[in-house]
């Protein structure tokens, strides 16, 4: 990151630099070194053109048209019919940070020098990153084999002068958004529309923004509990570091050492035996669960980092040796059991909050007024966030399914193992949001049990997260809009204000 410009060589580009493009607008430089190995790989496709190789979506049809021979002449029209023919996408579209994340994922992996399309094609898709041409992409129609071929067809579109784009807030033809970009349309040569949708950029976009914002909800998570651990007095010996040195599992001990530092010189909790002996898993366990969850939100990254620099053409161009060898490097299998592991792992966070939210609300659990409000009956107060809590939990219970244990057959067979990897991205950011919206209730629902309770004095954490919750939400003392209320506490989640605050006053809290 050099003067809010983003410098990508396809070696090195983090979650950090996408969010910097994809969200904030930075702008996208290719890094020098590369135009060389970029010109060499076309070199290659050339050269195999001329001397008349057989090679996969070079001098060949796709797909089960793989045996058939294109000769030179009908090479462009080839290449378009490839994108015309491959966009038919289903459903709503994607947000545009989506788009942006595909379209700079599939720049950094044509740059390695491993795809064979001219520098043009690379100039225009920055170009259009950097002057805010955003092709419309449906959501739906991706197999997650072959690549993401059908949402990345519709991110082509716009470049060849079709479809529809975004631009400066308005909806165009594609035609028109370039023109008014004044950005020239391409017309694509030999490789080169399959070198643009062959790849898991579609799938890796949206699995990475969702592990970008899952660890930021899984120190939210943390807040939670330690606020929870406010409001019900909980028992800190279950917190103890010896207790989860002795299980050493990275993400138990982060989350135990975040939710002690959080409630640091709190009077509102207990030590074993002086209200109770132990409290109820979802506080007691409260580590061990969140702690699971980190663990696999980082194995996650981890292959996301993986992903967002590596080559997942086919063929790849190798211009050692001349080769263009076709291969499965577009399989998305790796990303969709991943992305299928980091639906299941933020769904439980909701899961165990949720049961927090429960014991607050249940007058027979918690020892506080009836969900939460002084003049039961006349007012209802927390009694049905409640019940929005146990819904999203459990529509998550089914969005959790694995996408990745099905495949249907497709391209009359030859394609005969797809991964669904696209559907498991897209669970897992549906996933997220219901998780976010819990945790703003459980948050909610702590503020209010510890003004019931009465403060005797909160932890060093869990001050900031108190005082800064209520300066936008006041304490429900009678019926009101209380949706009004949920939006405001998800939106200081969402928008990183709730960690931001909290780390600014104790440091960081470790993931």
């Amino acid at each position: 990151m050099q003067n809010n410009k983003v410098i990508i060589n396809g070696q090195d580009m983090t979650l950090d630099d996408l969010v910097m493009v994809c969200r904030h607008h930075a702008m996208v430089e290719v890094a020098k070194e590369q135009i060389e190995k970029i010109k060499a790989s076309r070199a290659v496709v050339d050269h195999l053109v001329e001397s008349g190789a057989v090679v996969y979506g070079i001098t060949t049809g796709f797909g089960k048209f793989c045996d058939e021979i294109i000769s030179k002449e009908e090479s462009k029209k080839l290449q378009r019919n490839l994108i015309i023919s491959h966009a038919v996408g289903a459903g709503d579209e994607f947000k545009e940070e989506i788009v942006r994340g595909i379209m700079l994922l599939r720049v950094n992996n044509l740059i390695k020098g491993y795809s064979g399309v001219r520098m043009a094609v690379i100039d225009t898709l920055v170009t259009m990153l950097n002057k805010g041409v955003i092709p419309v992409v449906p959501e739906k129609g991706s197999l997650g084999a072959s690549g993401d071929l059908v949402p990345l067809a519709h991110m082509v579109l716009p470049m060849l002068g079709l479809g529809e784009a975004m631009y400066k807030g308005a909806r165009y033809h594609g035609a028109r958004a370039m023109e008014l970009a004044n950005i020239p349309v391409l017309e694509l040569t030999e490789k080169e529309g399959l070198a643009l949708i062959n790849g898991t950029q579609v799938m890796t976009s949206v699995g990475a923004f969702t592990v970008y914002d899952a660890i930021n909800l899984a120190k939210i998570s943390d807040i939670a509990v330690a606020m929870s651990y406010e409001a019900q007095n909980g028992v800190v010996d279950a917190l103890d570091h010896r207790m989860h040195a002795v299980r050493p599992h990275q993400g138990q001990m982060d989350s135990a050492k975040c939710i002690r530092d959080l409630i640091e010189g709190s009077k509102n909790v207990s030590r074993q035996g002086e209200l109770r002996v132990q409290d109820a898993y979802s506080l007691r366990c409260a580590p061990q669960v969140h702690g699971a969850s980190k663990d696999a939100i980082n194995y996650v990254k981890s292959k996301v980092d993986i992903e967002m620099n590596s080559v997942t053409d086919n063929p790849i161009i190798f211009t050692e040796t001349g080769e263009g060898i076709s291969g499965g490097n577009f399989h998305g299998q790796p990303m969709a059991i991943s992305f299928d592991f980091l639906g299941i792992a933020v769904s439980e966070l909701a899961n165990i909050s949720e049961r927090r939210i429960e014991r607050m609300v249940n007058p027979y659990l918690s020892g506080l007024p009836s969900f939460l409000i002084e003049k039961g009956g006349v007012n209802s107060g927390f009694m049905i966030v409640q019940y929005t809590a146990a819904a999203l939990v459990s529509e998550n219970k089914v969005l959790a399914h694995p996408a990745s244990v099905d495949s249907i057959p497709s391209s009359a067979n030859q394609e005969d193992h797809v991964s669904m990897g696209t559907i498991a991205a897209r669970k897992a950011g549906e996933i997220l949001e219901n998780v976010r919206r819990v945790l703003a209730i459980e948050l909610m629902c702590a503020c209010q049990a510890i003004d019931l309770r009465g403060d005797k004095g909160l932890g060093k954490g869990t001050k900031i997260a108190y005082e800064l919750i209520r300066s936008h939400v006041e304490k429900l003392d009678e019926d009101r809009p209380i949706y009004e209320d949920i939006n405001k506490c998800e939106a200081l989640i969402k928008k990183g204000e709730l960690v931001s605050a909290v780390e600014a006053g104790i440091g960081e809290l470790v993931f």
